[in-house]
């Protein structure tokens, strides 16, 4: 690996620096991992925190690239695929993984984990994962989030294995998710209402509640807003697109 002939030492520096960062959620889902295969309610906790952190890794770091200009400064160093590595794991595998060891589907129903695995790969490989106007093109494989609410809110094992599937499917239609990082209004509001929910779910993590499965019902109102913002904005669209047929 070469950096760009000219550059000071500590753009450099700092352009690998970024990337180290980036590497971080890496040993984070290492980690995860371990902790999955433990076992046990304290670990799944514990695992949970680490998948948080990572997500706020993968939320900062691609404003510290920017920042830096890492992909002028380091060009022979792809940092989107080093994210779009550990991103499959801290967003998929590894749920995926939790959702199995904690028994959150009966153990009839845990080969349908492989449909949520097989689709975020296909949605992961799209060379049009984001659309031109700033949204995720079909479901964003939140996989972590979706491992979350079942394992805390435990539902029947019909609605967990339905919540599966027609998310995974979900992945194949071309419709728009909220892509909070993007400019906008309702994606500066959108952040807010992002950072607000996380930190519930952290307190809840950190077991600062006196009732945290009330915390977690109420903090479902966010994961229905956008789900219910981004179809009523892909409907949108699917109407646009018929009138100028």
């Amino acid at each position: 690996m070469t950096e760009r002939r000219g550059e000071p030492a500590l753009r450099v520096v700092a352009a690998w620096g970024v990337h180290l960062y980036t590497a971080t959620g890496l040993v984070l889902a290492a980690l995860v991992a371990v902790l999955i295969v433990r076992g046990g309610d304290e670990s799944f906790r514990l695992a949970f925190l680490l998948m948080v952190a990572a997500t706020f890794v993968d939320a900062t770091d691609g404003s510290l690239a920017r920042a830096v200009d890492v992909h002028r400064v380091l060009p022979s160093f792809d940092g989107r695929r080093l994210d779009d590595i550990i991103d499959f794991h801290t967003y998929v595998t590894l749920p995926l993984l939790l959702v199995w060891r904690a028994g959150v589907l009966p153990a009839e129903h845990a080969p349908w984990l492989l449909l949520p695995l097989l689709a975020s790969a296909y949605g992961f490989s799209q060379a049009e994962a984001k659309t031109a106007d700033g949204y995720f093109q079909g479901f964003p494989s939140y996989w972590n989030v979706v491992a979350f609410y079942l394992y805390h809110l435990r539902p029947p094992a019909w609605l967990a294995l339905g919540t599966i599937v027609v998310l995974s499917l979900l992945t194949f239609v071309p419709s728009k998710y909220l892509h909070s990082s993007q400019p906008g209004r309702l994606n500066r509001w959108t952040r807010v209402f992002t950072a607000v929910w996380g930190i519930v779910l952290l307190l809840v993590l950190l077991e600062v509640p006196r009732d945290p499965r009330a915390w977690v019902w109420a903090s479902l109102l966010f994961p229905l807003y956008y789900m219910l913002v981004s179809w009523i904005i892909t409907l949108r669209d699917w109407r646009t697109l018929r009138r100028l047929r």
